[in-house]
């Protein structure tokens, strides 16, 4: 399993063991980010470095990403959902599933016209999964339940989308400094400085256009929650929050990305 292998690379909690429906773990004598933790530039840039290490490690099996499969599995599974509360209904009736499906395949194409490299992947680096030892300046990365192969823009850009902590307030995302400062530490841990200009616009057009991936994903993710799960959180509106967040940047990070590919010969 995945965890093996991160545990063996450094990442995590020491895996003591494994059963049959179980393991066992070292505890972590850390403390949990904050959101605002992320945006600190010592955290930043150590955070950037570990993710690189990270998508480094190699896990046996398919390489294959599953980002696109596992959406349009999950819309597939949200198609003709019925819920008790007819409020939940009639707010889950208004969704336009033609135009979520043709948002992810629209997007899916353009994205693979970028060719970003494909990683094993965390996707779900918040900062909640990021714990720190202060008196050791340790930083951890946990909780690999979303781990696998994927594209570096996404598992960066869904990074930088929790950025906005638990309200929700994207206008903290990350901006085109801050996000070439972590850049400069993810693609040259070594001398961050001597980073080209040329990689560092390869690498913010990919993650401007991955972070629309990561608002529809966790929007159907949300939609499935909302029917299945017996937590209190109201996932039906975190769905249109998600959405309505994609579609407020789509213009933007789509004329970006268009017009990169228009200057490097690829459309």
């Amino acid at each position: 399993m995945a965890i093996g292998h991160l545990s063996t690379a450094g990442f995590g909690a020491k895996l003591l063991g494994a059963f049959g429906n179980g393991m066992v773990q070292s505890f972590i004598n850390a403390r949990t980010l904050s959101p605002e933790d992320m945006g600190n530039p010592k955290l930043a840039a150590d955070i950037a470095k570990q993710l690189r290490r990270f998508h480094m490690v190699e896990i046996p099996g398919s390489k294959e990403p599953q980002l696109w499969n596992d959406m349009y599995k999950f819309l597939e599974r949200v198609s003709g959902l019925k819920f008790d509360d007819s409020e939940k209904q009639r707010k889950y009736d208004n969704i336009s599933f033609k135009e979520v499906n043709d948002a992810v395949s629209q997007l899916k194409d353009l994205t693979n016209l970028l060719n970003a490299p494909v990683v094993f992947a965390h996707n779900d680096l918040l900062s909640g999964n990021l714990m720190l030892n202060d008196d050791e300046d340790k930083l951890y990365f946990i909780d690999f339940e979303y781990g696998s192969y994927s594209y570096r823009g996404y598992d960066i850009a869904n990074h930088f989308n929790e950025y906005a902590g638990f309200d929700c307030d994207y206008s903290l995302y990350p901006d085109k400094e801050a996000q070439y400062h972590f850049f400069r530490h993810y693609l040259n841990p070594d001398e961050p400085k001597e980073v080209p200009e040329e990689d560092l616009k390869n690498l913010y057009v990919e993650t401007d256009l991955y972070k629309l991936a990561s608002h529809l994903y966790w929007a159907l993710w949300a939609l499935i929650q909302a029917n299945v799960s017996s937590i209190d959180f109201d996932y039906l509106s975190y769905f249109f929050l998600r959405y309505e967040e994609y579609k407020k940047q789509k213009d933007s990070s789509f004329s970006l990305a268009q017009s990169f590919l228009s200057k490097s010969g690829t459309s």
